[in-house]
């Protein structure tokens, strides 16, 4: 008796096979795109500048963590001409700050007054959700600072968490992270600026 072949397995693994990873917008896919756009990568700095500064720099929170730490001292000093909102004050590294402060940067920048200190990098958390439609889809996911130097233990914590929401489109090639904005969605940049505190 001859026996009949079903096929309908065998051209199921070929339409399979046709598709490519990127074609499914799954939570591992998009924490993979999330995970490595530049703007999610890039590090958080901290603009620390010595000498004579405005009293719209200082004191910010930021300087007043500095200044608590024993790392920088601040004196009320005149205000230069040309520079205003006073009163001014003037900003010095402490012996522990210019420790503090070496070990985060390169030789070269210890000796200006305007020292950019990266001070923390995103970790993402994990993908929350995401909501497809047609060939566009928004993307929830959730991230916490990790600081990469004492200072930035000074600065964030490690124990907050952000919610941010980014837009997807799929292509021809597949899915992909919007890097500029296309009709309401929004870029991964703006999503993290918009980063909402999770309480």
């Amino acid at each position: 008796m001859p026996r009949t072949l079903n096929l309908a397995p065998l051209l199921f693994l070929l339409v399979l096979s046709s598709c490519s990873a990127r074609d499914f917008l799954t939570r591992h896919l998009a924490s993979d795109l999330i995970s490595a756009s530049s703007d999610f990568k890039a590090p958080q700095s901290f603009l620390l500048r010595t000498g004579i500064v405005s009293s719209k720099d200082y004191p910010s929170p930021e300087y007043l963590v500095l200044q608590n730490h024993g790392w920088i001292s601040a004196a009320s000093v005149a205000c230069p001409a040309g520079l205003l909102s006073p009163p001014c004050w003037n900003i010095v590294l402490s012996p522990s700050g210019v420790d503090v402060v070496h070990s985060s940067i390169t030789g070269g920048e210890a000796a200006k007054s305007s020292i950019s200190l990266p001070v923390a990098r995103r970790e993402l958390l994990g993908v929350t959700g995401i909501a497809k439609q047609d060939n566009s889809a928004d993307v929830e996911s959730e991230w916490k600072w990790v600081p990469l130097n004492e200072i930035g233990e000074a600065l964030y914590s490690r124990d907050l968490r952000y919610r941010s929401s980014v837009g997807f489109r799929k292509y021809d090639d597949g899915w992909r992270l919007l890097e500029t904005p296309v009709r309401s969605a929004q870029t991964m940049e703006d999503a993290l600026k918009n980063a909402e505190l999770i309480p």
